[in-house]
Order: C-alpha cells, then sequence, then structure tokens
C-alpha cells in the first residue's frame, strides 16, 4: 500500500457540476480533499444548455445556496439573462432561471474551488477504485499512480464508457471532444453493483451572425431579476444590459426534411437502445410521438458575452450530420444558417440508486459515495445537490460524525434523493414541482429560512451568511408583526379595493386582511396608507423580506395545512427499520413487498411506505413486527 504522494480524507472523481459541489463542500468542512479529474481546463464545464435553473430546478440552486454551496453565487456571477419562470402562478411554482456565460461559468466556479485551503487538484482518470475488507480505500488513475483516501465520491456524468452517436457513426466519448471514461464501470461490476445504461443528447450550435432575427420572437429578462444566492449584493444585470434570447418555431417542412433521415438514426434504427429523459426529447422523438403537432417550439440562446456560438435548445438530435444541416436551413430565421457543431446523442453507464443509503453512500462498499448522473439522473441542477449532499457526508463520515439527511418536507434535495432511492429510476430523472407532495413549504423564496441554519450547523454555511439570515428573519418578523397588528381603514383603503374589483371595508380592520385577499398586493396596501409604509421603511428595505410577508400572509391557510400534515407523517417518517432486518422473516409480507424490501432495504417506515410495489398493508404488516 505505498504511494509516492499523501493520503486524504475525501478523493472526488469528476469536476463536473456534482464533483465541484462535493470537493467544495468536502474542503469547507475540514476534510482533506483531492479533484480528480480528465481535463482541469472542463471543471464544471456546462455540456449542454448553459443555463442555470427552471422549473423545479432552480428551487434545487436556491437550496444549494442557503446550505452553503457554489452553484448560486457562480450562476449570479456569471449570468447573461435572468428571467422568474411562472409568476402567473402561485409562488409555489415561481422558478429563478439564469441564461450563463458557458466560459465564465466554468471559470468562476474554479476560481471559488481553489480558494478552499483544504482543496487539491489532478489531472488524471481514475480507472480502477482500492477497497479492502469491504470499505474504499484509494483509487488508481490510467498513469499507474495509487492516491488513498478514508472516503470516495464518484461523480462520472457522461463518461463511463460513453459512446457518441451522430446518424450511423459512433465514438467513445465523454461529450464531445472529450474521451470516455473506462475501467470504473468494470471495476464497480466485480465489487457486484449492477450496472445500467441511459442515453442523453445536445441540439447543434449554430453562428449567431448568419441568423435572421427578424423571424424571430425575442425574449427579454426582468428588470427585476432576483439572484440565486442569498450572499449577492446589490441588482443583478437590468433587462437592458443582459443578453436577449429568441424564440422560433419548426414547421411540417422541417418535420419532413428531418423523417428522411429516420432509416439511419440510431434512436429508430436499434443502435441506442439505452432509455433517454422523457421530458426533455430530441426533435426526431418529438415528431415521431406528438405527429398532431405540425410545429414545435425552439429557443435559441446566447454562449456568452463574447462569443457568436448560440444554443438551439429544443432541436436536441442525433440524425446524421447533413439531415440536421438541411433541416436547420428550413426554419424560418435559419435559411443561411453556419452550424458550429452537430448535435449528438450519448449512451453511458449509471447504477440504479437502489444501491445508495440517503447519504449517497453505496451500501455494498463503505466510505464510496455516488453523485449526479450515475445516480440516473439528468441535468446541472440535480447532479449538484446530489454532489453538495455527498461531499457533506463524506467529510461528516470520516469526521466520525452523523450523516446530514434532508426530508421530503425540508427540501427538494431530500424529496430527489427519496426518490431515487425508492421508486428508482429506468429513464434519466428530472426534478418538478410536482414531484414535491409539500411544494407550498419547499419554494424558492424560503429556501435560506428552511436550511440555513442547518448548514451552519454543520459548518459549511458561513458566519456571514448566517448573520445575513438572521438580519432578514429579524426584518421578516417586523414586518408579519406591522400586518398582524396594525389596523387600516376604509377611507384609505376603499378607493384602492373598490378599484382593484374587490369589496370595500365596512369598517377598520387589520392589514394582514386586506393583504390576504388575492387582488391586492402589499405595494398597494402601501402606496394608499402612508402611516403603514412609513413603518415599513423603518423596519426594512430588504425587498425579499417584504414579498416574503406577503407570501406568507396570503397562503397562511395552505401554509399550516402543509404544516400539520408534516407533523403526521413524521412521526411515520422517523420510525426506523433495523439495518439487518431479515425480511423473510416477516411471514405476511406479500411477494412483491418482500422482494421490494429486501433490494431497497429502507431506513425508515416512511421510505418504506413510498417504495413502488410495497402496499399499504405490507407497511403495517411491518410495523406491527416492528413493534413487537
Amino acid at each position: 500500500m505505498s504511494s509516492i504522494y499523501p493520503s486524504y480524507d475525501v478523493i472526488v472523481v469528476g469536476a463536473g457540476h456534482a464533483g465541484s459541489e462535493a470537493a467544495g463542500a468536502a474542503a469547507q468542512l475540514g476534510a482533506k480533499t483531492l479533484l480528480i479529474t480528465m481535463n482541469l481546463e472542463a471543471i464544471a464545464k456546462m455540456s449542454c444548455n448553459p443555463a442555470m435553473g427552471g422549473v423545479a430546478k432552480g428551487q434545487l440552486v436556491r437550496e444549494i445556496d442557503a446550505l452553503g454551496g457554489l452553484s448560486g453565487i457562480v450562476s449570479d456571477e456569471s449570468g447573461v439573462q435572468f428571467r422568474m419562470l411562472n409568476r402567473s402562478k402561485g409562488p409555489a411554482m415561481w422558478s429563478p432561471r439564469c441564461q450563463s456565460d458557458r466560459m465564465l461559468y466554468a471559470q468562476k466556479m474554479r476560481e471559488h474551488l481553489e480558494e478552499k485551503e483544504n482543496l487539491s487538484f489532478r489531472q488524471d482518470n481514475v480507472v480502477d477504485l482500492i477497497s479492502e475488507d469491504g470499505r474504499v480505500i484509494g483509487v488508481i488513475t490510467q498513469t499507474g499512480q495509487k492516491f488513498y483516501s478514508k472516503s470516495v465520491v464518484l461523480t462520472s456524468g457522461t463518461f463511463l464508457n460513453g459512446l457518441i452517436h451522430i446518424g450511423e457513426n459512433q465514438y467513445g466519448g465523454g461529450r464531445s471532444g472529450e474521451r470516455a471514461s473506462v475501467g470504473i464501470s468494470a471495476a464497480l461490476e466485480k465489487l457486484g453493483f449492477e450496472i445500467g445504461r441511459l442515453k442523453t443528447g445536445t441540439p447543434p450550435r449554430v453562428d449567431g451572425r448568419s441568423v435572421d432575427y427578424s423571424k424571430l420572437e425575442i425574449q427579454y429578462g426582468d428588470d427585476d431579476a432576483t439572484p440565486f444566492s442569498f450572499m449577492t449584493e446589490g441588482e443583478l444585470l437590468s433587462s437592458k444590459d443582459q443578453m436577449t434570447c429568441w424564440i422560433g418555431y419548426t414547421n411540417e417542412s422541417v418535420h419532413e426534411v428531418l423523417k428522411t433521415g429516420f432509416d439511419r438514426s440510431p434512436m429508430f434504427n436499434g443502435r441506442i437502445k439505452s432509455i433517454g429523459p422523457r421530458y426533455c426529447p430530441s426533435i426526431e422523438d418529438k415528431i415521431n410521438r406528438f405527429a398532431d403537432k405540425d410545429r414545435h417550439q425552439l429557443f435559441l440562446e446566447p454562449e456568452g458575452w463574447n462569443t457568436y456560438e448560440m444554443y438551439l435548445n429544443g432541436f436536441s438530435t442525433s440524425l446524421p450530420e447533413e439531415t440536421q444541416y438541411e433541416a436547420l436551413k428550413t426554419i424560418p430565421g435559419f435559411e443561411n444558417v453556419v452550424m458550429i457543431r452537430p448535435g449528438y446523442a450519448i449512451e453511458y453507464d449509471y447504477f440504479p440508486p437502489h444501491q445508495i443509503k440517503r447519504s449517497l453512500e453505496t451500501k455494498l462498499v463503505e466510505g464510496l459515495f455516488f453523485a449526479g448522473q450515475i445516480n440516473g439522473t439528468t441535468g446541472y441542477e440535480e447532479a449538484a445537490c446530489q454532489g453538495l449532499m455527498a461531499g457533506i457526508n463524506a467529510a461528516l463520515k470520516v469526521q466520525n460524525k452523523e450523516p446530514f439527511i434532508l426530508q421530503r418536507s425540508e427540501a427538494y434535495i431530500g424529496v430527489l434523493i427519496d426518490d431515487l432511492i425508492n421508486k428508482g429510476t429506468e429513464e434519466p430523472y428530472r426534478m418538478f414541482t410536482s414531484r414535491a407532495e409539500h411544494r407550498i413549504l419547499l419554494r424558492q423564496d424560503n429556501a435560506d429560512l428552511r436550511l440555513t441554519e442547518l448548514g451552519h450547523r454543520i459548518g459549511l454555511a458561513s458566519d456571514e451568511r448566517m448573520n445575513r439570515y438572521l438580519k432578514k428573519k429579524e426584518a421578516i418578523d417586523k414586518v408579519h408583526n406591522l400586518f398582524m397588528n396594525t389596523t387600516v381603514r376604509p377611507e384609505q383603503m376603499d378607493e384602492m379595493l373598490i378599484k382593484k374589483g374587490t369589496s370595500p371595508l365596512s369598517q377598520p380592520v387589520k392589514a394582514h386582511t386586506v393583504l390576504s385577499r388575492p387582488e391586492i398586493s402589499i405595494s398597494d396596501m402601501l402606496e394608499h396608507d402612508s402611516e403603514l409604509s412609513l413603518a415599513v421603511t423603518e423596519a426594512t428595505s430588504d425587498k425579499y423580506a417584504i414579498e416574503e410577508v406577503e407570501i406568507q400572509i396570503k397562503y397562511s391557510g395552505y401554509i399550516q395545512k402543509e404544516f400539520e400534515m408534516v407533523e403526521e407523517l413524521s412521526r411515520k417518517e422517523s420510525a426506523a427499520i433495523p439495518e439487518k432486518i431479515d425480511y423473510s422473516k416477516i411471514k405476511s409480507l406479500s411477494t412483491e413487498g418482500f422482494q421490494k424490501l429486501s433490494k431497497i432495504r429502507p431506513e425508515t417506515i416512511g421510505q418504506a411506505s413510498r417504495i413502488s410495489g410495497v402496499s399499504a398493508s405490507d407497511v403495517a404488516v411491518l410495523m406491527v413486527y416492528l413493534k413487537n
């Protein structure tokens, strides 16, 4: 067991979005950490669309930030356009999104990582694991070097035996221009891990100078852009200073051109056998599955401040290059398009996530953690949040501390990990608001209120962040108390209420009763009541604290019901199941219930109740058995 290099507490393999967060978190928690990646110039590289956030994904980024992770602050530092999606819906659906400068995002992430005192870097390719008595103790690289550690976090992305498809051409690669990683899959299989294959894809990139924008719809960023990070000071870019995105459409002529390549499409001729993301289908899959649609929406999005390269969101494809090019030229506005890179599909190995614990440590090998696409997810945000949790727990394990686990009722991160372990995934898993049964509690606006104290308690969120959080919480409490206790009168409110289409007041009432009306905003009330406005101004200048109070008051009934439901479920959730329970001794379990429980080995009754195939009667039988 000799090595010319020092040993580490945590080794993180891979420096994509999962690996970057894992390495940053482990180092921040005091673990001596080594980040090994095949290409140090590709740290946190945005392989697909250079964008962070979106529906439910924006909530994940804000949660990462609230805990003390890096993705939020880096997004704010590298964004070219910021938008809050779903503003027309309830606040549980509001989701921040940021179009990023691809090169700047990677640069800023590397800068933040290099500031970590306990973090070292190594450019190399890990090809094997070193294990002893069921525990991982290090890795072996292609240069033959051995690096020893107390824990290892694997964040391999799409690189494990990656195979790229463009029409009938296929070649090994982890993404365009970078080679695949060979060796780790075989090493894990040898250790007894179950292995699978998934696929994802990306669209062609085009030269923005070759596009006729007069035939496209313009899409501006928000004037009052909301930052991802609670540490970002001042205002983000105004809409006039942000880059614009554009909306275009395919048509039946485009579809006809695409169909000419179907016989050479790896998706349709059987060369790709793995399953791709259901909610991000290729353009050929769209026109095949939705034959009744005569057009599909496309988003033309900039790659950064200092490049003309643009990303054609919605046109993911693995068709032959000539078919891609001819179809592009048929899209209105793209008649003279210059294609810089063709679209492609990529197949890669993953390890079905019933093989990990809620800490993201594997069940088979102690000290080995999986995070990101190796667990069957898709998307930067899904990968980053897993990386953060794996990095935290790898460091805590080395320090002989209890794992850090987020419940479904605490964070979208908790929903994602719980879903992966209990429901598994046979297609790349993507987060949606509909996956969270407590989404009215898990809003993007209150991620800091939910998670910053937890992040600070384990040592990840800084003292500065904690102090900002406490200041904001104090401001929220002050403004909330004002609205609960201040009386407003008909002569101040009635003119505005009538104008807004709601009934006037018959007598003086507390301010919160007026604010709870759907038609009325907090700004409406402050505009018509100078005393209330002055009191709020004296309490805080934080517009986000004021917005938080508005949400809390307007949705107080729903929020209270959710809290009650969470309390009821938590009693079931917290009932632990012994790690070495023998399910064969529980004679009344259904056959499927026995098989699923034995395979997934849930840690709590709540977890067991969410496993597909485990019935309510199985859970009841299990609870009786544990009680006895």
